[in-house]
């Protein structure tokens, strides 16, 4: 009989035990990993006076070292265009099909602030700046290099090209949680820079400036697993 007790006993201390460390978790727990998608909106800045907005999709996968600090694998395509032929002076005028592959690391402001009991602080926490490299590779499906308004006015360049390039991205997050207050889908809306460390993606060779181009993107991501617990509380 005792022995039935004491064992009663010790299950009841054990359950209210582990009760507890889990109500303790609340709102700490974050997954480290997660897998996204979005949407891009492109400018292009090159060799083109004129500039046109095209589209592209973007794949991702994080490992999130922290509830705010986040290591982004991705991949990227879409298309870029520029140019007018027929009303810019020059002529050029192009369009493109690309796919990059990219590495980033960013940083969220909840990693250095304390939003504890500050409201402005707590809105801010999901904000992000992060950098990186990659490698982008195009090919055009279209191009004009003559000028109409300069008669035999050429301008030269390849058809396809392979360019490292940086991203530099800020942005915000905005955490959906789920009933243990864990933030497990999360939608991305963000604005990215391409520094292309070359002058050959839209196809002409012209100018001392290399190409670039800037993006507007919205995004979501889920968490796939590997729930630990950060250091401090992530929803207020």
């Amino acid at each position: 009989m005792l022995k039935l007790i004491a064992r009663i006993t010790l299950l009841t201390l054990l359950t209210c035990f582990t009760t507890l460390v889990s109500k303790a978790q609340i709102g700490y727990d974050y997954s480290q990993y997660d897998v996204g998608f979005s949407v891009g909106f492109n400018q292009f800045y090159g060799d083109e006076l004129t500039s046109k907005s095209t589209k592209a999709v973007n794949f991702n996968f994080n490992y999130n070292q922290t509830a705010f600090v986040n290591y982004i694998a991705e991949m990227q395509f879409g298309k870029l265009a520029g140019g007018d032929a027929n009303n810019d002076p020059l002529g050029r005028q192009f369009a493109t099909d690309y796919q990059y592959y990219a590495f980033r690391i960013q940083v969220q402001g909840g990693e250095i602030l304390d939003y504890s009991e500050n409201t402005l602080a707590n809105a801010m926490k999901n904000l992000y700046a992060g950098v990186g490299v990659g490698m982008i590779f195009s090919k055009l499906s279209s191009v004009n290099r003559y000028s109409v308004q300069i008669p035999g006015y050429y301008t030269p360049g390849p058809n396809k090209a392979q360019e490292a390039f940086i991203p530099a991205r800020f942005g915000y997050e905005f955490k959906i949680f789920n009933r243990y207050q864990r933030p497990d889908v999360k939608i991305d809306l963000g604005y990215q820079y391409n520094f292309i460390l070359g002058d050959d993606l839209d196809g002409f060779h012209a100018g001392k400036l290399k190409d670039s181009y800037s993006q507007f993107t919205l995004g979501v991501k889920f968490s796939l697993g590997g729930v630990t617990s950060y250091r401090k509380r992530i929803n207020y």
